[in-house]
């Protein structure tokens, strides 16, 4: 569960291999009132005592007294589950480094066009680069279906509620997808500018998609991810002339929270400037 903003909590998270056409659920955590982490929502009714205690003892404080003692607890749970994603992570990465691999982690919002740049990237680089992709959506495999069709390895990572992905699904998704030596794997995390920031897959970078029918403010107004990321890529660049977007604008704006950002202006649709991208994809490795 993500305690920041409560989502996946009883969410049953589901790992899909589309070449195998296999399918497992993943154990999902969950924080009781005392501030304990379980696994699998149904292992809280094994305490029910322990549970209502505490609920009761709630009663018998000030409303201060509960608010503190709540945010403490949620503060301690937080860092425990970071913790324990952080050394997941931490895993993964070696693992990946004994393939002489990296992983990108690609984060934006929903609708950014992330799987069109994704699709368009392997069928560019498929004689060139190895990519295999880790797909995450809260439900459906449609991205998945549209990345597979490239003929690239691809396994589909549902998370129900879940608004992130986490370092234990990536490790399940490495695990499925068994990536070659000298390769690339493209994380697409769930459509989402706040949670995956705060969260290492094991990643080499992230890599953060904005196009240019969102907001050219959106740098200053989610900051920690466009901190967090070592590249933005700009996209739907063709559409520059239809609508109201100040490239300038927004490139100062990235430029204002992240000094080193590396940036790339792209359209996945005429190719515009991809082979800038592609560059630095070719020099990753």
């Amino acid at each position: 569960m993500c305690v920041t903003c409560g989502c996946s909590d009883g969410a049953e998270i589901t790992v899909t291999n589309l070449q195998t056409g296999k399918v497992e659920s993943m154990a999902h955590e969950h924080v009781l009132p005392d501030g304990t982490v379980i696994l699998h929502a149904h292992d809280a009714h094994e305490h029910p005592d322990r549970e209502h205690h505490h609920i009761h003892d709630y009663h018998h404080h000030s409303t201060a007294e509960v608010h503190a003692r709540v945010h403490h607890t949620t503060v301690s749970v937080e860092q425990n589950l970071l913790a324990k994603n952080d050394l997941l992570a931490a895993g993964n990465r070696g693992w990946l480094r004994g393939r002489k691999s990296i992983a990108l982690n690609l984060v934006s919002s929903p609708g950014s066009g992330k799987t069109t740049l994704l699709t368009r990237t392997i069928q560019d680089l498929k004689d060139r680069l190895p990519i295999s992709v880790i797909e995450g959506d809260q439900a459906t495999a449609n991205d998945a279906k549209r990345i597979e069709e490239t003929g690239c390895k691809v396994v589909q990572i549902n998370t129900g509620t879940g608004c992130h992905l986490e370092a234990a699904m990536v490790e399940k998704g490495l695990q499925e997808l068994d990536p070659p030596m000298n390769s690339i794997i493209m994380i697409e995390n769930v459509g989402n500018l706040v949670c995956p920031a705060l969260f290492d897959l094991g990643e080499n970078a992230k890599v953060v998609i904005l196009s240019v029918t969102e907001g050219e403010d959106k740098p200053i107004k989610y900051p920690h991810m466009f901190r967090a990321s070592t590249v933005m890529i700009l996209t739907k660049t063709d559409l520059l002339p239809y609508v109201n977007f100040s490239v300038d604008r927004c490139i100062e704006y990235a430029r204002q929270v992240n000094p080193d950002i590396e940036i790339f202006q792209v359209s996945a649709t005429t190719g515009e400037r991809l082979e800038n991208w592609y560059d630095w994809l070719m020099n990753s490795v």
